[in-house]
């Protein structure tokens, strides 16, 4: 029951993040989705992550839209190939990953160690970016978009998400900026436009292939929304690149515990 609570303590948590700092906390969800709430590893945390991180990174968005913070064609452009890589992954090659994947000796590589060790790679490149932080870069050059390489980073950012559930904003964001001469807060902006199409419409994907406890579902990623809007507010008030860095910090050591935890 105490872990219960924690978890959903967490939630809110993860909007926070995401009001304040414009991402992080979804690379959280999966791992309080695991270890607190005891949601399957292999297929369905990842796709409750999905919902979650979708619906919470669409709130933040409608209101980055209003401040005037998302490029729409942007959007649209990075954000089709990873729809369709995301919704591919998760209605066809996750369901094919066996669960037993390789033997050595003793040791049995599953498909649960397989998503949890991507992910634990995954928030420890995202926390690295965070403790590092980002310059902002003022584009006064006409945009021009580099298409062949927003594609490949569209795919491939689909690919990870479907296979893991994060969002991947830690990816997406530096790419807007240097493939799209987007300028940081219109990124950040864009970025979450772009996660909540591509989570939620991965999401289908699983409808037809687990069983989603709703009650549980929407109830956490209700608490999620809540955080968004603290944070959005909070955001005003405290510096978020301080925090940024902190968080960072979290996340490298929980990514670290995560490797120990599964292949140990």
């Amino acid at each position: 029951m105490e872990l219960l609570i924690l978890g959903y303590i967490s939630a809110i948590l993860i909007g926070l993040s995401l009001g304040l700092i414009g991402g992080g906390g979804s690379i959280l969800t999966v791992p309080i989705l695991v270890y607190l709430l005891g949601i399957e590893a292999a297929e369905t945390a990842p796709a409750y992550s999905l919902f979650v991180v979708g619906t919470a990174s669409l709130i933040g968005a409608i209101i980055k839209h209003q401040q005037g913070f998302v490029d729409v064609k942007t959007a649209i452009i990075f954000g089709l190939p990873a729809i369709v890589a995301v919704y591919a992954t998760r209605r066809f090659l996750v369901p094919e990953i066996p669960d037993e994947i390789f033997i050595v000796d003793s040791f049995i590589f599953t498909k649960r160690i397989f998503v949890m060790g991507l992910f634990a790679i995954l928030m420890i490149l995202a926390s690295i970016s965070m403790i590092k932080g980002r310059k902002e870069i003022v584009q006064d050059v006409e945009r021009k978009f580099n298409y062949p390489l927003i594609l490949i980073e569209g795919v491939l950012v689909g690919i990870l998400t479907g296979l893991v559930g994060a969002g991947g904003g830690f990816i997406i964001i530096p790419a807007l900026v240097m493939l799209s001469n987007l300028p940081m807060k219109k990124a950040i902006g864009t970025s979450l436009a772009i996660i909540a199409a591509k989570s939620l419409l991965g999401f289908l994907g699983d409808l037809s292939v687990i069983t989603i406890d709703w009650k549980l579902l929407l109830g956490f990623t209700a608490l999620a929304v809540v955080g968004i809007f603290i944070g959005n507010q909070l955001s005003h008030k405290i510096d978020g690149s301080k925090l940024k860095k902190g968080f960072g910090w979290f996340v490298l050591i929980m990514g670290i515990i995560i490797i120990f935890k599964e292949t140990l």
